[in-house]
């Protein structure tokens, strides 16, 4: 389904702030690694934003845990932000980005493919 333009108008400001809200807080960086937003979603009726964190070096789900962990302080900061700009500010879900994942699961089948025709 595509995103309207205001779903993308409050993902977009979510998503600065979220950043700038983690930098404060010192979540960019957790267990020696980095930890970064990589994309927001939000639901058509602007009550819930899904929000994809792309973890470098550590492990997603510990991740995970000490940003569901200090949700609630991410949640106050980010509506101290937006109380001008929204109604209601979204519920905030957190998830991780595997989409790197994926690209190096598929880089390493194309260099099978790749392997498998030279010996044919």
């Amino acid at each position: 389904m595509l995103e309207g333009k205001r779903q993308k108008q409050v993902a977009g400001v979510i998503h600065e702030e979220m950043s700038v809200i983690f930098q404060k807080l010192g979540l960019g960086m957790i267990d020696g690694g980095l930890v970064s937003i990589s994309s927001v979603k939000i639901t058509p009726d602007l009550l819930e934003a899904r929000i994809y964190l792309s973890v470098f070096k550590a492990d997603s789900a510990a991740v995970l845990k000490k940003v569901e962990e200090k949700a609630f302080e991410i949640k106050r900061e980010l509506a101290s932000k937006l109380k001008h700009q929204l109604r209601r500010i979204p519920e905030i879900r957190y998830y991780p980005d595997d989409t790197l994942d994926h690209v190096f699961k598929m880089e390493e089948l194309f260099k099978k493919i790749d392997e498998e025709k030279k010996n044919e």
